[in-house]
């Protein structure tokens, strides 16, 4: 790494780090999350690059060079398509797949993933329950898993094991195999151009890990949003006893991924738990003591959760303290972040929220006006860092520059 770029990559991970222990950096960070936004500003279309995950990288360098976030992200959220057409993907739709517009972004196709009636198995083996039915519900052309059994292959076991993997199971693995080359490609692409955000751009990685609340793991992607809600009062119990389940294995699976990235930021992204969901008696009980546990447990292996709050998390607040001190990153998109500063200033960093809205149908005079806000409610003491309410995609370029640029002139301490 060139002398000058090391120097300007170390600035940036102190900034972040200082202002996440409650500190005041030299500046307030700008850490907006990008998703379409660089493919836009590159000139390419998201079908492009989700067809050809190549053609991302003209753009994310075009985005490096003229804006400078303090935590970067990489391509990371512009999925290659071939491997999601291989398997048959149900639950998605992007560009050239039930898309017709190619540069509309992707849609999440929500359904029951898993049966009101399929708690108790899920319970009992998880990855049994994800290979034979989770896994053919949401791919069609792995239905050969639901076949498979190797919970019992133990001695002679594997006779009947491997004497079940006919011809469907088969084309099951040839499916696989075919979207897991794709997969291994694109994934060395990422690992090479982050060492490029690093060396020629002086960029630390925004990310080491994805992660979600225990509650919205069951609700996003096994039951849907009508049926997590129904079984809140049909089998409250089985919930409970599956989100114990859930959160035990998500920490172990996160802390082993995210710290062998060498990053310790693990991004939260909350759904579920927003004020207009559910009730406070609710969210007390199925929502934040498995969450909370997830995030403390992250602290105690040296990680830093990144609470994404989508949504309104007002009356969560008095929830949030219940965190770590100076470890735990809280970034809001519909928040007062005046009430946020009063309520976590002493716990916790906060970050957010410049709406999205502004910088697609706003002017600059009105993104510095807010960003300048947002600097002075937020920034004094430390522990701040400036963001967009929401992932950036449609904004105008000449308003993310006048955040960008306002941060750099304003956010000084």
């Amino acid at each position: 790494m060139h002398m000058d770029m090391q120097a300007v990559y170390q600035a940036r991970w102190k900034r972040v780090a200082d202002a996440t222990a409650m500190k005041e950096p030299d500046r307030v960070p700008i850490i907006p999350v990008m998703e379409a936004f660089p493919v836009y500003y590159g000139g390419q279309t998201i079908q492009a690059c989700m067809e050809d995950y190549t053609k991302t990288e003209a753009c994310f360098d075009k985005f490096f060079a003229d804006f400078k976030p303090d935590l970067g992200w990489d391509p990371v959220m512009i999925f290659p398509a071939p491997a999601l057409a291989a398997v048959g993907i149900n639950w998605f739709r992007w560009p050239g797949n039930g898309i017709d517009n190619p540069n509309i972004m992707y849609q999440y196709i929500e359904d029951e993933y898993m049966k009101a009636d399929e708690y108790d198995e899920a319970i009992f083996d998880m990855t049994q329950f994800m290979m034979s039915k989770w896994m053919p519900r949401s791919f069609a052309k792995l239905q050969g898993l639901k076949k498979l059994y190797f919970r019992n292959a133990m001695w002679f076991g594997f006779l009947g094991t491997l004497g079940s993997i006919d011809d469907e199971v088969l084309e099951s693995f040839e499916a696989a195999a075919k979207s897991a080359r794709v997969l291994a490609g694109w994934n060395k692409y990422l690992a090479d151009y982050r060492v490029k955000m690093k060396e020629q751009f002086g960029m630390p990685l925004a990310y080491g890990g994805f992660a979600y609340a225990p509650f919205d793991m069951i609700g996003d992607s096994l039951r849907g949003t009508e049926g997590i809600l129904c079984d809140l009062y049909d089998q409250p119990d089985k919930v409970l006893k599956l989100i114990d389940h859930v959160t035990e294995y998500a920490i172990q699976d996160q802390i082993a991924g995210a710290t062998a990235s060498g990053i310790p930021y693990v991004w939260f992204w909350l759904h579920k738990g927003v004020d207009e969901f559910m009730s406070d008696e609710m969210y007390a009980k199925f929502y934040w003591p498995s969450l909370q546990r997830y995030i403390v447990a992250l602290c105690d292996a040296g990680l830093v959760p990144v609470i994404y709050a989508e949504g309104r998390n007002t009356t969560r607040l008095k929830y949030f303290k219940d965190v770590p001190k100076g470890k735990v990153i809280y970034d809001f998109e519909t928040m007062d972040m005046a009430l946020a500063k009063r309520e976590l200033g002493d716990v916790a960093c906060i970050a957010g929220n410049l709406h999205n809205s502004l910088l697609t149908y706003g002017t600059p005079e009105q993104i510095i006006t807010e960003t300048r806000r947002l600097i002075d409610t937020c920034a004094p003491g430390g522990g701040f860092m400036l963001d967009t309410s929401c992932l950036v995609d449609d904004a105008k370029p000449e308003n993310l520059m006048a955040m960008f640029e306002t941060v750099e002139r304003y956010g000084l301490y």
